[in-house]
C-alpha cells in the first residue's frame, strides 16, 4: 500500500467530505517553494501551505534554532514558570507592533488566539461589573473554528449545525470601495441598539471570504467609532501578519491602533504550531486584582513552547532581513505586473493586489460554490500542472514564499493563464 492507500485507512481531514473528495495528494519532502510527492511529481507551494510558510520548506537557518533550542529545553509547564525564549521573543515582538500593545499572552493555533480575544473582550466588561456580551464582526469573516472563533465567522457552511449555540454575534458590511457610508452607519447602529465589548476583523484583507480587500482609512473610521463608544478592538492578523500585506503587520498601515492583535501562521515559519495575542496594558490592568476570579483562566499544556518560541525568533529575524524585505517587495511587484497584463482578460471580473497577495476573481454567470463544481476543476487543473492553488469559489489567488524564485513565480501565472482558456 502506497502513503495515501494507508491514510484512508485512519486518518480525518480537515474541510473534507470524505464520500466525494478527491484522494490525498501524500508530500514526503519539500524545500523552499517546491514540494515533491511519494511519486516525485514536483509541486510549486503558491499558497505557503495555507499562509504559514513564507521562509520556505526545511528552512536550515530555523531548523537550527529549532535543534539548538531542543538540546537545551524542549519544553516547560508556563504555570507558574518562565523561559528566556519566551521572554525574549515577547520583548522582540512588542518592539515591531504597534506600540500599545503591551501584554503577550502565548496559545497554539489561529482559532485559540482569536479565542482568548473574544473571551477577554468579554470578561473585561464582567470584571468592570458591565454587561457587554455582544460581539461586532463583519459579514462573510472567518476568525477559526474554535467555538467564539467560529460564532465571529460568517461563513455559514462552517457554522451552520451549530446555530443558536454561539455567543452574541451581529454583522456589518465590510467598508469596501462605495460601501463605506454604509459600513460605518451599520457599526454605529449596532452599538446603539447593543451592549458591544468587542468588534473582530481582519485588517484590510478578508483571507477566507475570497481575498476580499478595504482601504486603511476606513478601517481607521471603523475603530474611532468604536474608541468613542468603549467598544474593544480586535485585529485578527493571523493570516496578514509577519509581512503579507508589504508591512510587518497589516495594521501598520493604520493610524488607529486596535486593543488586542491576533498571530499565528508564519509566526514560527509553519515549523511549530504556536500563536499569540497581545493586549494594552488598559485591558490587562482590567484583569490584575486581589480577587482571584478576576483573572483570566485559560491555559494550554504547550502554552509558550520553548521549542515553538526558538522557532518563532529565528523567523522573526528571518523577516527582518533585508533579502526577505527585498524577496517581499520582489513578489509585489511581479504580482502587479501580472495584474497589469490579466486583468482585462475576457474571462476576468476583477484583480487585486497588496502585498504579496494576489487575487483574481473569474467571471460566472452566477455565484460560485464555495467548494462547487468550478473550484473543484480549478483545483484539480492546478493540481495536475504542479501548482498548489486553492480558489475559494470562482477566486483565484496567489500568496506565495516569499523565497519562490522569479521563474517559479512566473510558472504559477502561465497556470493560472491556462486555467482561463478551461473555465
Amino acid at each position: 500500500m502506497n502513503l495515501t492507500e494507508r491514510d484512508q485507512n485512519n486518518i480525518w481531514h480537515p474541510y473534507t467530505q470524505h464520500k466525494t473528495a478527491a484522494l490525498p495528494i501524500a508530500i514526503k519532502k519539500g524545500k523552499g517553494a517546491l514540494l515533491w510527492d511519494e511519486n516525485n511529481k514536483e509541486y510549486i507551494d503558491a499558497i505557503a501551505s495555507w499562509w504559514v510558510n513564507p521562509y520556505g520548506h526545511s528552512n536550515t537557518f530555523i531548523a537550527e534554532a529549532i535543534y539548538k533550542q531542543l538540546t537545551t529545553l524542549e519544553h516547560v509547564l508556563f504555570g507558574g514558570f518562565t523561559h528566556e525564549p519566551a521572554i525574549v521573543l515577547a520583548e522582540k515582538l512588542l518592539k515591531i507592533l504597534p506600540k500599545n500593545q503591551q501584554k503577550v499572552f502565548f496559545s497554539d493555533n489561529g482559532s485559540t488566539a482569536v479565542e482568548v480575544a473574544i473571551k477577554v473582550a468579554l470578561q473585561y466588561f464582567f470584571n468592570k461589573r458591565e454587561k457587554k456580551t455582544t460581539i461586532i464582526a463583519f459579514e462573510n469573516a472567518f476568525h477559526g473554528d474554535t467555538f467564539a472563533a467560529m460564532a465571529a465567522s460568517g461563513i455559514s457552511f462552517y457554522t451552520q449545525a451549530f446555530q443558536g449555540m454561539f455567543i452574541d454575534v451581529v454583522r456589518i458590511p465590510v467598508p469596501t470601495k462605495g460601501q463605506e457610508q454604509e459600513s460605518f452607519d451599520a457599526l454605529r447602529n449596532v452599538i446603539k441598539k447593543h451592549n458591544c465589548a468587542g468588534f473582530i476583523f481582519e485588517p484590510l484583507v478578508q483571507g477566507a471570504a475570497g481575498m476580499v480587500m478595504y482601504e486603511p482609512e476606513s478601517l481607521n473610521e471603523l475603530i474611532r467609532i468604536c474608541k468613542k463608544n468603549k467598544v474593544l478592538t480586535i485585529a485578527d492578523e493571523v493570516m496578514t501578519g509577519f509581512g503579507k500585506t508589504g508591512k510587518s503587520f497589516a495594521c501598520d498601515y493604520l493610524t488607529e491602533t486596535p486593543d488586542m492583535m491576533c498571530l499565528s501562521k508564519a509566526l514560527t515559519g509553519g515549523t511549530i504550531p504556536m500563536a499569540i495575542t497581545t493586549f494594552t496594558q488598559d485591558i490587562f490592568e482590567a484583569f490584575y486584582d486581589e480577587d482571584i476570579n478576576k483573572a483570566l483562566f485559560h491555559g494550554h499544556t504547550f502554552t509558550a513552547n520553548p521549542t515553538g518560541c526558538a522557532a518563532a525568533l529565528a523567523s522573526l529575524e528571518l523577516l527582518q532581513t533585508q533579502e526577505m524585505q527585498d524577496n517581499i517587495a520582489r513578489v509585489n511587484q511581479r504580482h502587479l505586473a501580472f495584474q497589469k497584463q490579466i486583468e482585462t482578460h475576457p474571462k476576468v471580473a476583477t484583480t487585486r493586489v497588496l502585498g504579496t497577495i494576489f487575487a483574481l476573481e473569474i467571471k460566472t454567470e452566477s455565484a460560485a460554490s464555495y467548494y462547487g463544481s468550478l473550484r473543484n476543476k480549478l483545483y484539480d487543473f492546478f493540481i495536475e500542472n504542479g501548482v498548489i492553488l486553492r480558489p475559494v469559489g470562482n477566486i483565484v489567488y496567489i500568496l506565495p514564499p516569499y523565497i519562490i524564485t522569479d521563474e517559479q513565480l512566473q510558472k504559477v501565472y502561465e497556470v493560472v493563464e491556462k486555467v482561463l482558456k478551461i473555465v
